[in-house]
């Protein structure tokens, strides 16, 4: 959890964004783990498919 509240507070600090509560913080926390994970499995799934794909060419 640490590494995901330091994350978040790196991209608020990074956009200069308004310091949150520690309650809005966790949430800001959970949501973006949400967003690297599914950005993260995308990915890894566009990337099977490609390979998926150029083996059976």
């Amino acid at each position: 959890m640490k590494l995901l509240l330091f994350i978040s507070n790196a991209f608020i600090n990074t956009m200069g964004i308004t310091q949150p509560s520690p309650r809005a913080a966790n949430r800001a926390a959970w949501f973006i783990f949400i967003m690297l994970s599914t950005v993260l499995a995308v990915v890894a799934t566009i990337a099977f498919l490609a390979i998926r794909w150029a083996s059976h060419r």
